[in-house]
């Protein structure tokens, strides 16, 4: 019999109500940050059109024609208004909540992923604030097509934000674009993880789409929709450490505090097999120590004038094994 191996303790499933304050927790903290650093007018629009000279010199300054495009035909510019509104704060939920029920097993990555990423965009922020297309003089040729169609949805001047609401926003937090960022975290782990071909596409499909709207809403430059790929990517890269971080904080935490140490290891036999003590398993061969028990059991039975207990029977099989074997083996 091979000696019992002790099993890893497997980690324990993500409960809702420890998670919701913690991704709260972010988002307040990347929203709170985004308010507070709001960095100086003047830098911002310098900053914004540094972008738009570089990409006029590398031709690739798309936002452009898009931008024409929207402003030109309320039947593409208004539905884009929408998706840039309302998409990038219900489909990323929507996502953390499908993997957290459907997918376990990459709940904890793609979360991590999710908000290191994140708070690497607040940095950006921080470190060039960037005037979006839309607040540059009109001279540089965008049009706000949300203040536009401002009467056909919620929002004012503001972006996204509601009528009234202008002023609680970091309107020059552009560089890099999370919008797309968010949204090509989402495409991707549709199209890895979705089973359904309709789920896969809209992988494939979403980020591209809030990369066309984010531009041509003048909302962000292409560069910035570039940079926010960066951050995921980069964001990617360091999940790893980052939860190799968390487990040693939470194994400090669990030593410091025992209420929040993870369940004991338990004692695993062969491939997963748990037995209590003195109990075998079907086929276990028998020990001296196991003879020597039940031939004592026996002399206690006869003395007290039981009827001996018969051993079970071993199998035909395993008789005949027995009978061929050599004298050493038996």
């Amino acid at each position: 019999m091979q000696p019992a191996s002790t099993a890893p303790v497997a980690r324990p499933r993500p409960r809702w109500w420890t998670e919701l304050p913690l991704l709260a927790l972010v988002y307040g903290a990347y929203s709170a940050g985004r308010l507070v650093v709001r960095g100086d007018v003047s830098t911002a629009v310098d900053h914004g059109l540094s972008i738009l000279d570089l990409e006029k010199t590398l031709h690739i300054n798309f936002e452009h024609p898009l931008n024409r495009l929207f402003t030109a035909h309320p039947s593409i510019g208004i539905p884009a208004d929408f998706v840039y509104a309302s998409l990038h704060y219900l489909v990323t939920p929507a996502v953390l909540v499908w993997l957290f029920r459907r997918r376990e097993a990459l709940y904890r990555r793609a979360r991590t992923w999710l908000m290191t990423s994140t708070l690497l965009g607040l940095i950006g922020f921080t470190l060039l604030p960037t005037c979006p297309p839309r607040l540059l003089d009109a001279t540089h040729g965008f049009v706000d097509t949300m203040a536009q169609y401002s009467s056909y949805g919620w929002w004012g001047t503001g972006a996204s934000a509601p009528r009234g609401m202008s002023a609680m926003t970091n309107q020059y937090a552009a560089m890099p674009s999370l919008h797309v960022g968010w949204a090509l975290w989402c495409g991707i782990l549709l199209w890895r993880h979705g089973r359904h071909p309709l789920v896969r596409a809209a992988g494939i499909a979403y980020p591209l789409l809030t990369t066309f709207v984010v531009m041509g809403t003048a909302n962000h430059y292409f560069l910035d929709a570039v940079a926010g790929v960066a951050v995921m990517g980069v964001g990617a890269l360091l999940t790893g450490p980052v939860m190799r971080l968390g487990d040693r904080v939470r194994t400090r935490l669990g030593a410091r505090f025992p209420r929040l140490a993870p369940a004991a290891e338990s004692l695993v036999v062969s491939t997963g097999c748990e037995t209590s003590a003195g109990e075998r398993i079907p086929g276990q061969r028998t020990t001296s120590a196991d003879s020597t028990d039940a031939a004592a059991s026996a002399d206690a039975d006869a003395s007290a004038g039981r009827t001996p207990r018969a051993e079970p029977a071993a199998p035909a099989g395993a008789r005949a094994a027995g009978d061929d074997a050599p004298a050493t083996a038996r």
